[in-house]
């Protein structure tokens, strides 16, 4: 019998490497339940703008429980229903548009990422420029960037720009940074500018949240083990993505990302004996499920869970939920 078939049946064995914490993180379990209690409220439908989290999974379950997903407010009649702003924040306009129409809105903001926000007017508040450590057109950066006069933060968004970026000269400088980055990539980016721009004003606390941060360091821990890497997440999701490079940084060569369980092509699996399994922040556990579910059609698997930390972070519901309807 070779080595890697199981004693129990004719499949061959698979070590399967469970990074931990993997899946959704407080941030992202508050939006959800935000949106979920808004209709269990106040019924039918209930408005988002924007994704609520970059998962289709989420979303498509939340559309089947009555929520109506919009880019923008001028999609939203003046029905009196509410409108739940996304996890990854948004430029004050858009509250200051919803008070002009008198809408009932509910902000999911992740709170590290309102965290940053009040850093961001901090700064601005003393005459500082921003330099914005994060990815252009992610929703996160736009709603940071839109806390501020069009002009106060200039985005850099790799170590190349960093070394590049000229601000306003004779100003004070201050930089901040999008939650969900590579920590390990950001880290070379602020060491570039605070060789740069030594009088550069530092976070009072890292911003890139304690989630990125936890599950990346998971995946480096049992990356350089894996034969293959598989990161259930969504491809527009950033911490997902940064999950795909870290392991591949970190020693699994082979990383792929999968948005369910039905999009795993086994073939992959070809002449693997280990496989490394994580998910992004958005992605719940059930699509982890559904992972596992799939690489059981070919092998018997032996599960391992590797925990670098505990999570026991939970954010609180807006008032206007937790007192019920007015």
């Amino acid at each position: 019998m070779p080595d890697n078939v199981s004693a129990l049946g004719s499949k061959p064995e698979l070590h399967v490497l469970l990074a931990g914490p993997r899946g959704f993180c407080a941030g992202v379990d508050r939006a959800i339940k935000i949106v979920e209690e808004a209709i269990r409220q106040y019924g039918a439908p209930v408005y988002v703008r924007h994704e609520i989290v970059h998962n289709r999974f989420v979303v498509e379950s939340l559309e089947k429980q009555g929520a109506v997903f919009v880019e923008e407010l001028d999609e939203i009649p003046d029905d009196g229903k509410p409108v739940v702003f996304s996890a990854h924040g948004v430029p004050k306009a858009i509250p200051s548009e919803a008070e002009r129409r008198k809408m009932f809105y509910l902000d999911a903001t992740c709170p590290l990422v309102s965290k940053v926000h009040r850093e961001a007017e901090h700064h601005h508040a003393r005459g500082r420029h921003i330099l914005m450590i994060g990815h252009d057109h992610h929703p996160e950066v736009i709603g940071t960037m839109g806390q501020l006069p069009e002009g106060s933060v200039t985005l850099v968004e790799d170590e190349a720009q960093a070394r590049a970026v000229l601000p306003p000269e004779g100003v004070a400088l201050a930089y901040i940074t999008q939650t969900t980055l590579s920590v390990d990539d950001t880290a070379e980016m602020v060491r570039v500018l605070t060789e740069r721009f030594p009088s550069i004003a530092a976070p009072a606390k890292e911003d890139i949240c304690y989630a990125t941060t936890n599950r990346q360091a998971a995946v480096k821990a049992i990356a350089h083990r894996a034969d293959l890497m598989i990161v259930v997440g969504a491809p527009n999701s950033s911490n997902s993505l940064r999950l795909v490079e870290v392991a591949q940084r970190a020693g699994a060569t082979r990383s792929i990302m999968v948005q369910r369980g039905r999009d795993l092509d086994l073939a992959v699996l070809e002449g693997v004996g280990t496989v490394g399994v994580t998910a992004g922040a958005s992605a719940p556990e059930v699509l982890v499920e559904e992972v596992l579910d799939r690489l059981r059609e070919r092998f018997s698997l032996r599960t391992e869970e590797v925990v670098v930390a505990e999570e026991k972070i939970i954010f609180k519901l807006p008032a206007a939920l937790t007192q019920g309807p007015v």
